[in-house]
């Protein structure tokens, strides 16, 4: 149960007690028809606590039994004082031993559970939350909830254009709830958990509003923002390597969340440092200023993207037929994988430059294909982002996937599982990226790719 239905509850119960106040005194003046309507109101009173209860804990729960016999005893008492059988002070001792009783049971054997509501919108980066979603669902304190929601992609003037859902996408491990039918206004619930923390500050997709940290605010007790990428370590010296990532410290869901869980400690420091100047020169006050409170706000626990590409084996991946063709030599061994990725950074930075080194890559790639397996991944959002922000790339990078799609001397990996991909490859190939830290994880040797190599 609820804390929060729980204390509604005990306060049901605590009318009771009054009310029972008011029945006696109205029964001593003699009053037999206000006592009558006072004792009604109790009954209704005790049914509305046992059927929260019923629907909390389900059918048979003994405060619900203890409730049931509370209405007996009001019931008796009421035809007993129409009759004269009972006197008002002996009415009123029965009703408060069993009122005492259940008020007992619902304090001492209903537990409180939290409820803890996780909002990831792309399916391929539901790893940034899962880890704690799943040691939540396993945490008999709470019920857990994972609930997908939409997102869309932005005309160059930001306003939406077309929605999509992934909810059909997740691990099918994972419960998934419509985020139609989750009502977190109404449930309140104790824990929020997001990964997007733009709110409306993103030039290429947004989440639905309903769904912005600044609204999302007003609706839990708890907040928390944990980023959906991992950046390379920086030492918290270090202005200038600093300088490049401290625009992800000043997003709305930073600013909004209560915790903002980051992937180490030498972050979290940095969080702190770059919050509180950030802070400054935008004249927010308070909390915001206080490096006590920030100290608790930032947590680096970790990035749970690490922790789940850790304990993935290879053994245990699903591999699709058509990449196992691929990978497979003419002898029955298994080629050495290496894992290309494209960032959207790399486009926008260099684009026609990009293309053409992406082209000289596959080249070469090719010529290899006897012995290395191409395994290329590019950035979930790059279609959505060369669209809307450099649309003149768009045709010449779109017959760039579709040649090599079409020549399938390569695996093109376009799903939402990118751990499948790293726990799969013998080394990383590509632009710098978040994706780099989790093969670095794995041991992976990395080389950078240069535009201009």
């Amino acid at each position: 149960m609820r804390k929060k239905q729980k204390q509604e509850i005990l306060e049901i119960l605590n009318t009771l007690r009054a009310a029972h106040e008011k029945a006696k005194d109205a029964a001593d003046k003699g009053d037999i028809q206000e006592t009558h309507d006072i004792l009604a109101e109790c009954q209704q009173s005790a049914v509305a606590a046992g059927t929260g209860i019923e629907q909390s804990e389900g059918e048979g729960h003994t405060a619900v039994s203890c409730l049931e016999e509370y209405c007996e005893a009001v019931f008796g008492i009421y035809e007993a004082l129409e009759s004269g059988g009972c006197s008002p002070n002996k009415a009123y001792k029965v009703l408060n031993k069993q009122l005492i009783k259940a008020e007992n049971i619902v304090k001492n054997d209903i537990p409180v559970k939290k409820e803890a509501v996780f909002f990831p919108y792309k399916a391929s980066m539901w790893d940034s939350l899962e880890s704690v979603y799943l040691a939540l669902k396993a945490n008999p304190e709470y019920d857990a909830y994972c609930v997908p929601i939409p997102y869309y992609d932005l005309n160059s003037d930001r306003s939406f254009k077309e929605m999509h859902y992934e909810g059909n996408q997740y691990p099918k491990d994972i419960e998934v709830t419509d985020w139609q039918a989750y009502d977190f206004e109404g449930r309140l619930p104790d824990e929020i958990y997001i990964h997007n923390g733009y709110d409306n500050c993103n030039l290429v997709t947004s989440v639905h509003p309903r769904f912005y940290s600044s609204n999302l605010k007003k609706y839990t007790d708890k907040l928390v923002y944990i980023p959906y990428f991992v950046l390379g370590e920086i030492e918290p010296d270090n202005q200038a390597a600093i300088e490049s990532m401290k625009h992800f410290v000043w997003l709305p869901g930073v600013i909004y969340a209560d915790k903002v869980i980051v992937q180490s400690e030498k972050m979290k420091q940095i969080y702190v440092n770059e919050y509180l100047k950030a802070a400054k020169v935008n004249g927010f006050a308070g909390e915001h200023l206080d490096r006590k409170y920030l100290e608790q706000k930032f947590s680096g626990a970790g990035s749970p993207k690490l922790e789940r590409v850790q304990r993935i084996r290879k053994e245990d991946l699903d591999i699709p037929q058509d990449w196992q063709k691929i990978i497979s030599k003419s002898d029955g061994t298994n080629k050495k994988i290496i894992f290309y990725n494209t960032s959207i950074g790399a486009l926008l930075n260099h684009g026609d430059k990009m293309l053409d080194k992406m082209k000289r890559a596959f080249v070469i790639f090719k010529e290899h294909k006897g012995d290395v397996a191409l395994l290329w991944r590019p950035h979930p959002l790059i279609q959505s982002t060369i669209r809307a922000m450099r649309p003149q790339l768009w045709a010449e990078y779109s017959s760039i996937v579709e040649k090599y799609k079409q020549e399938g001397w390569g695996i093109y990996d376009d799903s939402t599982d990118i751990d499948r991909a790293v726990v799969l490859s013998d080394a990383y190939y590509g632009d710098t990226s978040s994706v780099v830290q989790l093969c670095r994880k794995r041991g992976m040797p990395i080389m950078i790719q240069n535009v201009d190599v």
